[in-house]
């Protein structure tokens, strides 16, 4: 089957994966259509460091076609939405309703794939580039059969971790002011976040101009090229600010920009080693800095809302997808992120 593979020098999409079968307590999807996301360049270009070979992707929805003995929420034929939290469903934190915080959800990659013999590594317990893949029962999400997948793909890791970002780790009110650096796939479900929180000012910052219109059609009330202006917006500063693009200076910027009790809430992926740094003086109103994985998602209980919110037509899906690209163009694709052509890009299988 087709696939695209990473072996720690290049790309390629190849057509000779093989797959296990499906396991005790998992699910195998076929894979419709999955949105590259900027994490899956960052193991490309060594800001996520990942063993290698492995199977990149992890924004997916597909059908299942198969579950293996004990798996009852799905069965073959169902449309899913795939998250990436391989959470273990029985530590404290899981039965805390914290399951990005599993310790046995993070950096225990698998390996169900293989070339001639050789066992590939699975990507974020995804890798959704591929024609078929095999997920924790958890990680596959039922939703309605009425959602496209090419849509529905992006609602398990863009809209988690950006629509998630607003309303389950910083918790924004009606009325709150909120300033949004970056305007990609990550930022414009921050601000459609913030809209459907009921936020009053939403004040957008990105250095490309031709990002206004998209960003005003996801919430934004003020669109800037840069920080400079948003205190003529909110003298005061503001009550949250999401650091959306991974720039330890636009990072100290978004603290300097904090209200009295505001919240800077880091959601971009620096280089590991990187060192941001701050005031500390300034940070005695009750300012706070927040780090926030997979937006401190539920994925089995937000995927199915957002799912929902979608239908009502209160969330934005299919405006998100820019272009669509089949797998074999994964080059087009990565090349059109990177220049922040598209707010995503989606392959298709």
């Amino acid at each position: 089957m087709k696939g695209v593979v990473y072996d720690g020098e290049r790309v390629r999409v190849v057509d000779d994966l093989e797959i296990r079968d499906v396991g005790p307590g998992e699910v195998m999807v076929e894979v419709a259509a999955a949105g590259l996301c900027h994490s899956d360049l960052s193991v490309i270009d060594g800001t996520i460091p990942f063993p290698v070979p492995v199977v990149l992707g992890h924004e997916g929805a597909g059908v299942v076609t198969a579950i293996g003995p004990g798996v009852g929420h799905v069965a073959p034929g169902d449309h899913v939405s795939l998250s990436t939290l391989a959470n273990c469903g029985a530590c404290a934190d899981c039965d805390r309703g914290r399951p990005t915080m599993c310790r046995r959800a993070i950096g225990r990659p698998g390996r169900p794939f293989s070339r001639a013999g050789v066992p590939l590594f699975q990507f974020a317990s995804n890798s959704a580039f591929a024609e078929r893949t095999i997920v924790k029962a958890v990680q596959a999400v039922k939703i309605p059969d009425d959602i496209p997948l090419t849509s529905a793909a992006l609602i398990g890791c863009g809209v988690l971790t950006g629509v998630g970002a607003v309303l389950n780790r910083a918790r924004v009110d009606r009325g709150d002011t909120v300033v949004v650096i970056g305007t990609g796939g990550i930022g414009l479900n921050v601000l459609q976040g913030a809209r459907i929180a009921g936020a009053g000012a939403i004040v957008a910052v990105d250095s490309n101009p031709a990002k206004e219109v998209v960003a005003r059609q996801f919430g934004a009330t003020h669109f800037l090229s840069s920080t400079e202006g948003v205190r003529e917006i909110l003298p005061t500063g503001a009550d949250h600010v999401f650091e959306c693009v991974g720039s330890t200076a636009l990072v100290r910027q978004a603290i300097d920009l904090l209200d009295r009790r505001g919240q800077a809430v880091l959601l971009g992926m620096p280089a590991a080693t990187a060192e941001a740094s701050f005031v500390p003086a300034a940070m005695f109103l009750d300012k706070s800095v927040l780090g926030c994985r997979y937006g401190s998602s539920r994925p089995q209980h937000d995927i199915a809302l957002y799912a929902e919110l979608y239908r009502q037509g209160r969330l934005l899906l299919d405006e998100l997808v820019t272009a669509t690209y089949p797998v074999e163009d994964f080059a087009k694709a990565a090349e059109d992120a990177e220049h922040g052509r598209v707010a995503r890009g989606v392959l298709t299988f």
